[in-house]
């Protein structure tokens, strides 16, 4: 008998701005009808210049967050450089077409800035590589791809594009019941990471 895979939502946003990247994800787990955890890590800095957020199966985006850290390492070590986004979007890539017959249950936004500005790739499970503006993957999808559409600029601020990744995550937390629970938010610019996470409480949370 086989057994029904049951993938949890999201609603993983990412944006390009002209001096970094921001993404962001909910912190809600489902399984099926229930919710089975209240703050679950969705977004994560794999280095202190590149960012992931995620949709798929919990523990299928949690080895593969592990696994580009450590290559992301090992690169490091080897050419004494950080590993430019392009090479780590490519890198998942290749690593996810390598087991399209057992794939990973899980489409990605991958961002960052390098030497030359920011960049943003999309992946599905397959490892399909987009580069693009502005991204979201998980259930929550239809729901904020419209903001983003309506509002993005290329040249907004990081200021600004903090705001519309918000904005995006929470119109989706109110109308997917997947979504919810907290927004958790991954600012990166020529300094660094930093990492913000915003409460919601609503539907008595």
């Amino acid at each position: 008998m086989s057994q029904e895979i049951l993938v949890p939502g999201a609603v993983g946003v990412a944006i390009k701005c002209k001096d970094g990247v921001v993404l962001g994800n909910d912190r809600r787990a489902t399984w099926g009808y229930t919710v089975t955890n209240k703050s679950t890590q969705k977004v994560f800095k794999i280095t202190d210049y590149i960012g992931l957020t995620a949709y798929g199966l919990i523990g299928d985006f949690q080895i593969l967050v592990r696994i580009l850290r450590a290559q992301a390492n090992l690169y490091e070590l080897e050419t004494g450089e950080r590993i430019s986004t392009r090479s780590m979007a490519k890198l998942v890539s290749n690593y996810l077409f390598s087991r399209k017959m057992a794939p990973l249950y899980t489409n990605l936004v991958i961002a960052g800035i390098d030497k030359d500005g920011p960049k943003l790739y999309t992946l599905d499970a397959l490892g399909s590589l987009m580069p693009d503006d502005f991204a979201t993957a998980g259930t929550g999808m239809l729901m904020s791809i419209g903001i983003l559409e309506a509002e993005y600029k290329p040249d907004m601020t990081i200021a600004a594009g903090e705001k519309l990744v918000e904005k995006a995550i929470r119109n989706s937390i109110k109308r997917d019941a997947m979504t919810g629970n907290g927004i958790d938010l991954l600012v990166i610019t020529e300094k660094g990471a930093e990492e913000k996470y915003f409460e919601i409480k609503e539907l008595g949370e």
